[in-house]
Parts: C-alpha cells; sequence; structure tokens
C-alpha cells in the first residue's frame, strides 16, 4: 500500500469506537485485506459494489472498533448480537501490519460486548485453509466446525409464494407483530436466536427488504423468513439478492417450507430486477445444502464457522437455516 505512511515496529497499537469519518479509510482496508490474502490482482475492488463496512456500522456504532497506529486506522472489527447468538467480523488489518498482534488486540473489545450482550453461542465465519486464522480464534475459546458454503445461482423466474408478505409493506402499527413472530420461528430454530435487529436494520438503511412466509396451518406462525439484501450498497452488491440470514419453523414439513422459502427468495430477487441469488449454509445442515445444490446453487466462496462453545448451535441436520457468520 504505496499511499500508507511508514509505521515504527514499536508504536503502541490502540483500540477505540470505529466512528462515521473512519469509514471510508476502514472500507479501503477491509478490501485489500481480503483480496491481498486471496491474490486478488486489484485488491483495492474485491467485493464490487458490496458494502459490509458502513452496514455494520450503522446498525450498531456501539459495536464497531478502529485499531490504530500513530493515529492512523490500522484495521477494525465488528460485533453483531443475535439475541442468545453472537458473532463477529469482518477482522481486518492492513496487510503491511500482519503478524503484529493488531487482530488480538481487535478481540478484546467484540469478546466484552458478548460479555455484556449475554449471549450464549458465539462464532465467526473464516478461511479453512489458514492455520493462522484458526489458531488465533482458538485462544478465544472458538472451535472449528463444519465447513460454510457461499453459494450463488442466477435468477429464474418463478411463480408467486402463496403467503408471503414483506415486511417493508407493512404499516407502522403491523410491524411490532411482525417482529414478535419472527422471533417466536427464529426461537424455535435454537432458543434465545433473534433476528430483530437484522431486519430492522435492513429496512431503516434500504438494503432491501425480510419475506415473511405466514404459516400454512395457523394464522398466528410464520413458516418461515429471510432477511435480504439487495443490490449495490447493501452486503450483496450490485444485481445480486444475497440472502443474509433465513430459517424455516423446524419440525414436520421444515423440508417442504424450506423449498417455499427459497421460492419466496427468487422471487424477491426477479421483483428487484436482480440477476443473481447468493445464500450460504453449512454443511452440517445436511438436507438443507443438498436441496439448495438441486436448486443450482454452486459454491463460490468456502470457509469455515468457529463456535463458542465446541457445540453445533444450530448448525445440524435438522436445521433449515441460510447464513454464513461473515
Amino acid at each position: 500500500m504505496p499511499a500508507t505512511k511508514r509505521t515504527s515496529a514499536a508504536a503502541p497499537v490502540s483500540v477505540r469506537p470505529l466512528a462515521e469519518p473512519d469509514l471510508d479509510r476502514v472500507d479501503e482496508i477491509f478490501r485489500v485485506a481480503f483480496g491481498t490474502f486471496l491474490g486478488i490482482p486489484e485488491p483495492r475492488t474485491f467485493f464490487g459494489t458490496a458494502d459490509y463496512v458502513r452496514t455494520r456500522w450503522a446498525t450498531d456504532p456501539h459495536a464497531a472498533f478502529a485499531a490504530t497506529l500513530e493515529g492512523e486506522v490500522v484495521g477494525s472489527n465488528f460485533a453483531t448480537d443475535w439475541g442468545s447468538v453472537g458473532y463477529f467480523g469482518p477482522l481486518t488489518v492492513r496487510p503491511d501490519l500482519w503478524d503484529r498482534g493488531i487482530g488480538r488486540r481487535l478481540m478484546e473489545p467484540v469478546m466484552a460486548c458478548f460479555d455484556t450482550w449475554e449471549n450464549r453461542h458465539l462464532g465467526l465465519f473464516t478461511f479453512s485453509h489458514s492455520p493462522k486464522h484458526l489458531e488465533l480464534y482458538r485462544r478465544y475459546g472458538f472451535w472449528p466446525r463444519f465447513l460454510t458454503a457461499i453459494m450463488k445461482k442466477q435468477v429464474t423466474v418463478s411463480a408467486a409464494v402463496p403467503g408471503r408478505v414483506l415486511y417493508g409493506e407493512l404499516t407502522a402499527a403491523e410491524r411490532p407483530e411482525a417482529l414478535s413472530l419472527s422471533r417466536a420461528l427464529t426461537g424455535a430454530v435454537y432458543e434465545g436466536l433473534s433476528l430483530e435487529r437484522e431486519i430492522t436494520a435492513t429496512q431503516a438503511q434500504g438494503l432491501g427488504d425480510t419475506i415473511l412466509l405466514e404459516g400454512a396451518d395457523s394464522d398466528s406462525d410464520l413458516d418461515g423468513l429471510a432477511v435480504c439484501h439487495c443490490g449495490a450498497g447493501s452486503e450483496a452488491g450490485e444485481d445480486v439478492c444475497f440472502v443474509k440470514f433465513g430459517a424455516v419453523r423446524p419440525g414436520p414439513d421444515a423440508a417442504d417450507r424450506f423449498e417455499r422459502l427459497l421460492d419466496a427468495c427468487e422471487q424477491l430477487a426477479t421483483e428487484k430486477g436482480l440477476g443473481q441469488l447468493d445464500a450460504g449454509t453449512n454443511l452440517a445442515r445436511q438436507d438443507a445444502y443438498r436441496r439448495m445444490a438441486d436448486r443450482g446453487f454452486r459454491t463460490w466462496l468456502q470457509g469455515v464457522t468457529m463456535h463458542k462453545p465446541n457445540e453445533p448451535g444450530y448448525s445440524h441436520p435438522d436445521a433449515y437455516v441460510i447464513d454464513d457468520w461473515r
């Protein structure tokens, strides 16, 4: 990074809350760090028009942190609160400062966030082929489990899905009930799991929309939900609908509900005029993965989720869940 000034090897690293004026620099470091690690010829262009930095900072500025060296921002990390579940990332450091312990310093405030939030199950997504990453996070009690496939498919026009409601189309009076039903659904998937923060942030920032599938057998339950980012400026990027989280009510007929949810995601992408649908799933969710592959989803990025404690959480064969903890 020739434009970056030299920093003293002995200079102390400081960590502070991430502020809005930092966002452009943090975004650049985020792209260059990932692009450099993966060997992208032009690392600054990695992730294209997708935005992970501004969206996550806007969702919870108090859970975003910057590392500084001699007054210059050199790295960042973000914590995410999903009720009983917490995860962090992306954690990125300027490449010329790798292996200086800055990543460890950026772990400290996110672990403090998890203590404050009292999350019961913690996680992250990292590179499965990198011993350095696995060892760093192991020091904090995280353990690698199954691979996670981040997949994509070309959108095909599909028929309208019965019972599909979009959170963005609800009135202000209707939204609290929708959030309550969503908590009941995710709580059935894993006790205390809540996507309320993601649903409201997606709506408030204009990042996309949340699909709600009304129950086929009951007016009081949801069959499924999917928080979707759409297009440039969101975590999806240009011409992409990205399912950040999706889940269906567990139990009998969960597989059928999952198929219906995938149909609804493709319908939303079609309505938004987007050509690609992205979604990730942990390979411990075997049937969910098989069904996505059978639909034409193909893996374009693969990593491993690490868990604390070393338990599956909601990644098990009976779970029909889409996410990737990036």
